[in-house]
Order: structure tokens, then C-alpha cells, then sequence
């Protein structure tokens, strides 16, 4: 982090320092992703995952500038039992806020029969989608009749996304939520005052894009952990 940079470069690369997930690698990938860009608002979301006995982490930086929205992902592999020989791996993508269809926001709260105006929210899921990338999820159908042992085919939803992150007090803080929140709100205000929002794309240059986008791709190797 210099002097030289303004507050906002300097809130995003400590929200990265706090992270503490190879700060410097991430910090010199965004910024390069960024290309000069000034960051309006940024999420920086860790998560690690146990497989069997080996340990993996990996990051999630959303930021928004003014025109783009900057995706980051950095996972770490271990190469070897000792843990001595270890690769990162990393994806960026900048989508054009023009092009985002859609911002979901998905919120829990605890006992909501006690419900005050003050109760802060348990968990919060943010799913973004762009290039028009589906996530089909499939399971047995059935019936009513619980004799019934006919085969009754598949039953399903389709959810447009393209990346979900979700953020929980329990694991990541109280504070997470909030920043995840006033992220969704930054994100959803530049959409709905963008000149040409995703929604209004038709015909060819939704099905161009559609057949372009790899953020379905990227979502898609980041949840795989």
C-alpha cells in the first residue's frame, strides 16, 4: 500500500491484508485487474474447505468501479504431502455493469417472531448473473400417495447466476454482512443508472454474450472445493 493512493485503493487493499490470504499476490492481481479504474465499493470474501486431511482456501474479490465489474478468484494446491510446494491459481473477469441482468439478494434472520427494526441479519446470499449461464438443480419427482413406487421422472429449478457468494455472521462476522450489503446496494444503484442495462439486451448480442461469457465457467471451478 503507497501514500500516493486514495482512500478507497487504500479500504480495499487493507480489507485484502485483512483477508490475510497471500495479500500481496491478491493485491497485485486486482489492481492489475483494475487497470486504473478507482474502486467504488469491493467485497473480499475467504473461505476454506476441508477435504479429507488436506486444507484449502480460496478468495473471492468483487469490485465495482464505475463502468466494470471486477471478479477475482485466487485458490491455493498443495503439490505435495509436507505442504512445501504450493500453487495459486487465479481467475479474473471485468464485466461491464451495462451487462448485469441481475442482483439477487438473499437474506436470514433468527426467530423472526421476535422480529425488531434492529436485529441484524444472520446470513446473506448475493447472486450476481450476466452472461445468461444457468445452474440447473435436478431430483426424483414423486407423488402424493406415500404406497405409490412408480417412477415418476425428475423435478427441478433453473437459477440464472453466474457467480454466489454467500456471507454469514456466524462465520465471517456481523461486519461482513454489512459490507456485503452495502456492496449489493452500490452494485444494484450503478446497474439501474447504467445507460444500457443487461436487461434490455436482445437478440443477437444476448445470445453473442451468452455463447461468450465464462463467468458460468468461473463460477463453476470455484465451487468444485
Amino acid at each position: 500500500m503507497t501514500p500516493s493512493l486514495s482512500a478507497p485503493w487504500r479500504d480495499l487493499d487493507a480489507s485484502l491484508e485483512r483477508a490475510g490470504f497471500y495479500p500481496r499476490l491478491v493485491a497485485d492481481v486486482v489492481h492489475d485487474a483494475l487497470d486504473g479504474r478507482e474502486p467504488l465499493s469491493h467485497v473480499a470474501h475467504l473461505e476454506t474447505h476441508f477435504e479429507r486431511t488436506e486444507v484449502h482456501r480460496h478468495i473471492t474479490v468483487l469490485v465495482l468501479t464505475e463502468d466494470m465489474l471486477v471478479i477475482t478468484h485466487v485458490d491455493d494446491q498443495q503439490l505435495d504431502d509436507a505442504g512445501e510446494q504450493v500453487t495459486a491459481q487465479v481467475s479474473t473477469e471485468s464485466v461491464p455493469v451495462s451487462q448485469i441482468r441481475s442482483v439477487v439478494l438473499s437474506y436470514l434472520y433468527a426467530q423472526p417472531q421476535n422480529y425488531k427494526p434492529s436485529d441484524p441479519v444472520r446470513e446473506m446470499t448475493l447472486a450476481i448473473a450476466w452472461s445468461g449461464g444457468q445452474r440447473l438443480d435436478l431430483g426424483p419427482a414423486g407423488c402424493g400417495d406415500p404406497s405409490c413406487d412408480a417412477d415418476h421422472g425428475y423435478t427441478g429449478t433453473v437459477a440464472q447466476e453466474d457467480i454466489v457468494l454467500r456471507v454469514s455472521a456466524e462465520a465471517d462476522g456481523a461486519q461482513a454482512v454489512q459490507n456485503a450489503k452495502a456492496f449489493a446496494r452500490a452494485l444494484r444503484k450503478a446497474n439501474t443508472e447504467s445507460p444500457l442495462t443487461g436487461g434490455a439486451l436482445a437478440g443477437s448480442d444476448a445470445v453473442e454474450r451468452r455463447q461468450q461469457g465464462f463467468g458460468g465457467r468461473f463460477t463453476r471451478a470455484h465451487r468444485q472445493r
